[in-house]
């Protein structure tokens, strides 16, 4: 099914409303009073509340037999994805420990806008796995490392909470982009619903642990925190997600992953608004230049090549979703012989999921990687 190749009046809205709900997050942290780990922990553990029923009723005859044990939730060829999805997990609440933690010690403009460059390290992953990025994506990466230098140069200077916040910053789209990575490989093998469930429960007991062992206290907030949470809840999480999850098969996915660029100058509008926090102009270049920068990786989409499979016997992986085929070179672990397939035939459907690879990852925002690829990365039938 083809993506319309306008957006509708119903489509806009919802775009609108994923940008401005999204956008919220960073100043509503900012303005809470209590421990940036304590707010990523109930950010994540709230969220997980109000989703992984959802997420789990999309799968729940899968997780019924997983209960029951006929899929073998834990046979040998599962190990790795469970890993995978551990170490994802895990990158997610580094993720969610370092962004939340920038807002509080460097300005909200230039907080979301360092995070935002996780497209940037998303494609130096690719491209350390051996995907050839196209000149474009390599001319976007430039510019936004530019772009950072420049808008964090003042930063540096002056040293200080400010350069940490930035520092920060970027750990926080670095780890987005692991997170992402490494979704990558266990998605594999594991149903996107299944996977999500896991990693945000593993998130939030990883922040969980970090809180009692750093003993930050997680209640007897005051009032503004307690509304900051609630906010964090109902706007990034139910209402920016929800819009999200329903305009992805509707818009392309290129257009979204660059309207969702505009969270650097909603949100420091709306940090102006709540907290009086302006924007230093000296610093302004430096973040459009982030943005055209990750605009311009984000549109090369679909240019970039991946490396040809290595040919070899093959077979059906065993996976909790639909099967694919996966590629094997060494010997089968019975001893047996694997049966002789023909090669299959070339698949279009594949090629469009391919082109999709950067869309997908970078409508992961902020941990919002179960929605994306919901749809984005469904295997084709047959």
């Amino acid at each position: 099914m083809g993506m319309k190749s306008k957006v509708d009046l119903i489509s806009a809205s919802a775009l609108t409303v994923t940008v401005v709900a999204v956008s919220a997050t960073a100043p509503l942290t900012a303005t809470a009073t209590a421990s940036p780990l304590a707010m990523a922990f109930w950010r994540n553990f709230l969220g997980f509340c109000a989703l992984a029923p959802l997420l789990l009723l999309l799968r729940r005859h899968e997780v019924a037999r997983v209960i029951r044990r006929e899929r073998g939730l834990l046979r040998r060829g599962q190990w790795r994805p469970l890993v995978f999805s551990f170490l994802a997990a895990l990158s997610l609440a580094l993720h969610f420990a370092a962004f939340m933690t920038s807002t509080r010690l460097t300005s909200v403009a230039m907080s979301t806008a360092l995070v935002a460059t996780q497209p940037v390290w998303q494609a130096l992953i690719a491209a350390c796995q051996g995907v050839k990025a196209a000149r474009t994506t390599w001319l976007g990466l430039s510019l936004a490392v530019v772009g950072t230098i420049t808008a964090t140069s003042i930063d540096v200077q002056a040293g200080g909470s400010a350069l940490v916040g930035d520092l920060l910053a970027l750990a926080g789209a670095v780890a987005q982009a692991g997170y992402t990575a490494l979704g990558e490989k266990a998605r594999a093998d594991v149903s996107t619903p299944l996977y999500s469930v896991f990693t945000s429960m593993i998130c939030g007991l990883a922040l969980f642990a970090v809180c009692l062992l750093a003993n930050i206290p997680l209640t007897g907030y005051d009032k503004d925190t307690q509304l900051a949470l609630i906010g964090l809840l109902i706007l990034p999480q139910i209402l920016g997600l929800g819009a999200l999850n329903f305009v992805l098969g509707r818009v392309p996915a290129t257009l979204i992953s660059v309207l969702l660029l505009l969270e650097t100058p909603v949100a420091a509008l709306i940090a102006w608004r709540l907290m009086g926090q302006g924007i230093d102009a000296s610093t302004i270049p430096g973040l459009l230049l982030i943005i055209v920068g990750v605009t311009v990786v984000l549109t090369s989409n679909g240019k970039e090549k991946r490396p040809e499979p290595r040919k070899g016997r093959h077979r059906r992986s065993s996976r909790m979703g639909p099967e694919r085929i996966t590629y094997v070179t060494e010997p089968d672990p019975a001893g047996g012989h694997l049966p002789e397939q023909r090669e299959p035939a070339h698949d279009h459907h594949a090629d469009r999921s391919r082109e999709s690879h950067w869309s997908a990852a970078n409508l992961s925002h902020h941990g919002a990687g179960a929605f994306d690829t919901l749809r984005l990365r469904k295997a084709p039938p047959g």
